[in-house]
């Protein structure tokens, strides 16, 4: 049988993914039961524990397939990027989302009715999803009504189905985020993160980790040959760089532990010193 990613593919040696029937070998087979987020932000785990690192994020309205819940955990797949992992299951709402709105600000509060000066229940991460049932404009202020009641600031979201032109724009508005191991939002993010986050707003979805982007993004081009331009991506083992301009970099990175742009030459030497040179360069 072929080696799946395990990122990717829900099967462990008790359970497995229904879709993944004579692919896999496993005891038992499940359909994913709908579900989405109902937290402003998701940690996904590799293993049902608090103690285990965080490979990636969930924010609120994604859609989800929960395949198992034990002990306050659910072992779930992302719909957007089918990445596979355990999650708090309290963070879970069941049933497909409803959202109609994406958040476009870098972090936007949510407040207990359409009032500036009430106290914020909650805040969201660019890219989180809404349901919005209505507007109200009070005192010069527009916002964007939510079926709890609470609102957001109309200005700070869109229809989900509009899309940024420019995807390193949005990466640009993501500088000075703090850098997060597994991050995946504007509250804190990673390298790959940040690519995914950023193209996602543009309409493009694309997968989670560097090594997955560097093997499925676009294509290779070689920049001995191509001048580098705007949105290309540039690859070292274990990271991603987006290209702003032939000179300068935007990434987040563990240099500055936040997203910052950077000379594209002053990168290459100072990660090259103790990681290598990059192992590729590809176009979206």
């Amino acid at each position: 049988m072929t080696v799946l990613d395990r990122r990717l593919n829900a099967f462990r040696e008790d359970l497995a993914d229904k879709r993944l029937e004579g692919r896999v070998e496993a005891p038992s087979f499940v359909a994913g039961r709908p579900a989405h987020v109902r937290v402003p932000v998701l940690d996904m785990r590799r293993t049902p524990s608090l103690e285990a690192g965080i490979d990636t994020q969930l924010l609120s309205g994604q859609d989800v397939l929960v395949f198992d819940e034990n002990e306050g955990f659910a072992w779930i797949q992302s719909v957007s990027d089918g990445y596979v992992g355990y999650v708090g299951s309290n963070g879970l709402a069941d049933g497909a989302s409803k959202a109609t709105h994406v958040v476009t600000a870098a972090r936007t509060f949510v407040y207990p009715a359409p009032d500036l000066k009430s106290v914020p229940t909650s805040a969201l991460s660019m890219g989180s999803l809404v349901q919005v049932v209505g507007f109200e404009e009070r005192r010069g202020t527009n916002y964007a009504l939510l079926p709890s009641g609470e609102a957001v600031i109309a200005g700070h979201v869109r229809d989900a189905a509009d899309r940024d032109p420019d995807y390193v724009a949005v990466a640009e508005r993501l500088i000075h985020t703090p850098y997060l191991w597994g991050g995946a939002t504007a509250f804190g993010i990673d390298c790959s993160g940040l690519v995914q986050l950023s193209m996602r707003m543009a309409g493009r979805t694309v997968l989670r980790d560097s090594d997955m982007q560097a093997a499925t993004i676009g294509t290779a081009i070689d920049p001995q040959r191509e001048t580098l331009r705007r949105g290309d991506l540039m690859f070292w083992k274990g990271h991603v760089a987006i290209v702003t301009d032939p000179e300068t970099i935007v990434h987040a990175n563990g240099h500055t532990m936040t997203v910052a742009l950077e000379p594209f030459a002053d990168a290459v030497s100072r990660i090259g010193y103790l990681y290598g040179q990059p192992t590729g360069y590809r176009r979206p």
